[in-house]
Order: structure tokens, then sequence, then C-alpha cells
């Protein structure tokens, strides 16, 4: 990760995120729905869409929300796919037009906004990056991942490393959980080499979950080379 940190923190980021960033509290982590424990690592997450709100849960009450028909409610379930299209490629002059002023960023549609949203880690948090529609179509709207992306649970993470960037589709609140490691880690003007290497371990991870979804090539992408 490089480049000044520059931007508005994003204030309404989702109060979840501070399970991330803070100390661990001396209780066990419970549903926030029917208040039974719940794995420290490993239980589901839901948004509650209105407060943009990281909410835990078990697996039942998670799964009243992966079914048809709540995909509009209050709750959504958080997924748990991540994808990669080995046809999307994304050169400098893509980055530029986003404004990203770090290596690493990722987008979400705000359903209630009806708007699509940038943050990107900082020693402040998520960091929100004005977006406009046009530059989004531009960069990444005719991407195979863009088409699959669902509101407010899912996000496109975004890498800029030694003149390559990868793009990935992950669920939101492992974006939340890579905002809180750099925000605990981070040293100095550029993040130090402790959250450098965080983010690379962080990154290996998601490459070895993603899948190709179906109808995907290995051709050239909305941008391209």
């Amino acid at each position: 990760m490089s480049g000044p940190v520059t931007g508005r923190s994003a204030q309404a980021a989702p109060r979840g995120l501070r399970r991330f960033t803070g100390p661990r509290p001396p209780r066990p982590e419970t549903c926030e729905l029917c208040g039974v424990v719940v794995p420290e690592d490993g239980h589901r997450h839901l948004v509650e869409t209105e407060r943009r709100a990281l909410v835990c849960a078990c697996t039942a009450c998670a799964l009243l929300f992966d079914r048809p028909g709540t995909a509009t409610g209050r709750y959504r379930a958080v997924p748990d796919r991540y994808l990669t299209d080995p046809g999307n490629r994304l050169d400098d002059n893509a980055w530029e037009l986003l404004q990203i002023p770090v290596g690493v960023a990722f987008f979400f549609r705000n359903a209630a906004l009806d708007r699509l949203v940038a943050l990107y880690p900082s020693p402040a948090g998520a960091t929100e990056s004005e977006l406009d529609p046009e530059t989004w179509q531009t960069v990444l709207g005719a991407s195979r991942l863009a088409a699959l992306l669902e509101p407010d649970v899912e996000a496109l993470l975004l890498r800029r490393s030694e003149g390559r960037t990868e793009c990935h589709l992950v669920p939101i609140d492992i974006c939340y959980e890579l905002v809180g490691r750099m925000r605990l880690l981070w040293q100095g003007f550029d993040g130090g080499a402790e959250a450098r290497a965080a983010l690379d371990a962080f990154f290996a991870q998601v490459a070895r979950r993603v899948k190709v979804p179906a109808g995907s090539t290995s051709g050239q992408g909305a941008l391209g080379s």
C-alpha cells in the first residue's frame, strides 16, 4: 500500500467494524438477533441496510435471511462467495480514473442511496472516495463481476501492486476486516512493513478462495490489455 492518505473518513462505516478495530470483548460473541453464543471466528454476518451496520448472526438466524424474498428487508445475509475474472484487466489509466490515493479499495452498491460507494483503508478507518457513475461505468461497469455484484452485502475488492491490478468479488464483511487490520497496524506514511505483510497475507487468503464465475473467459475485459 502506498501514497498519502487523503479524502474524508467514512463516518457512516458499519458499527460492526468495531469488532475488527478494537480490543476483543471479554464476553463471548453472541448472535445479535437471538442471543445464542456464536464462534468468535467463522460465524455469519448480516447487513442492517438502513444503518450500514454489520450484525453477528448464528447459522439459524442467518439462514432466515438467505431465503428468497428476504433481499429487500431490514437485514440481508452476507454471502460466502469469492469470485474473480481472469479476463478483466485494469491498467494504470483505469486506476488513475478512480482517484484512489492508496493501492487498495473496495466498491459496493448502497441500495438505500441507490449509488455506488468507494472506500479504502486508512489510519482513520474506512475512508470514502467520491465516485461518479460515469467513472464506475468506464472502469468496471461492463465487467462480469460488476454484473454479479449483490447490493449492500458484496463488494469488488481491488489491489494495485507491481504494475497490475487484481479484482475480486468478495463478501462485504471481509473488506471491513481488512480495514480494521490496516487501522491497527498502520505506521508512518505508507503503512509500514507489518501492515504490508498483513495485506499480502490477506490477499493470499482471498486468492486461495476465489473461483471463476461461469461464462467468464480469459480474454479481454472491460478495460482489457
